[in-house]
């Protein structure tokens, strides 16, 4: 501590510690806004490209009937390496939102729903490696990536709507979760709907292996429920990511 003359002559205490750890804050400030920033931006930039990378496999393996052949399907075509990337850049979105957010979560809730954000990555990224040939492998990946992003959708949504900075981003994340899990529903209907048209097509013999193409009088949905699933999650990824990404470039241009 030490004493300076100010301009009307009156002695200042001056503490040049207080002057150091003020500065250092507002350096870390601008540290974690730049790297919540990029984060976000990268979150975006994998979920797009998750998007992509499916559509793309429509166009490079159309021989799997989207209608009702599974996502995790594309594994055993001669294109099984761009449903990898797929499911990277999926888990990669997950992880890179959840760097994005964890400044902006302060409830016990909130940090659940990123910590599960973080489980449904890894499941994503699992994904990747274990494809549908890896019977225990893709299940262990499905039910993190799945059951993980879920809740920690819906929770996030909740947490984060409750701030003022959120509370224009409140609705879309909260359709897009909620729609997340919808589709998830659909997909579990439409996978009985057919089974139990099969089995009255057939006589009560089901098939071992997906056929090519549905014989006449079995409806084929689940292959759209389990695609508007992913695109449900993706596009949650990229509201959140986006409002994330608008309030670091905020919080960096105040400091």
């Amino acid at each position: 501590m030490r004493t300076v003359i100010s301009k009307d002559s009156t002695p200042t205490a001056f503490d040049r510690s207080k002057e150091r750890c003020s500065m250092r804050t507002e350096a870390l400030t601008r540290d974690t806004s730049k790297i919540e920033f990029i984060a976000a931006l990268l979150a975006m930039v994998a979920a797009v490209a998750t998007l992509l990378l499916l559509a793309s496999l429509h166009v490079l393996s159309p021989e799997f009937d989207p209608s009702f052949r599974m996502v995790s399907e594309y594994a055993l075509g001669h294109y099984g390496w761009v449903l990898s990337l797929m499911f990277l850049a999926w888990g990669m979105s997950s992880w890179a939102l959840a760097v994005a957010l964890w400044s902006q979560v302060k409830t016990r809730a909130g940090k659940a729903g990123l910590w599960l954000l973080v489980i449904a990555g890894l499941g994503e990224a699992l994904a990747s490696v274990f494809d549908i040939t890896h019977d225990v492998g893709h299940s262990i990946a499905q039910v993190f990536g799945l059951g993980g992003f879920l809740i920690a959708a819906v929770v996030l949504s909740v947490s984060l709507g409750r701030l003022p900075a959120w509370r224009g981003a409140r609705s879309p994340l909260l359709w897009m979760a909620n729609l997340s899990w919808i589709s998830v529903v659909l997909l579990g209907a439409t996978l009985v709907l057919m089974t139990v048209q099969f089995a009255q097509v057939t006589g009560g013999h089901l098939p071992q292996h997906a056929p090519m193409h549905l014989p006449a009088g079995v409806l084929g949905l689940d292959g759209w429920a389990n695609r508007l699933y992913v695109l449900f999650s993706c596009l949650w990824v990229f509201v959140a990511a986006w409002q994330a990404m608008k309030l670091a470039g905020r919080k960096e241009s105040n400091t």
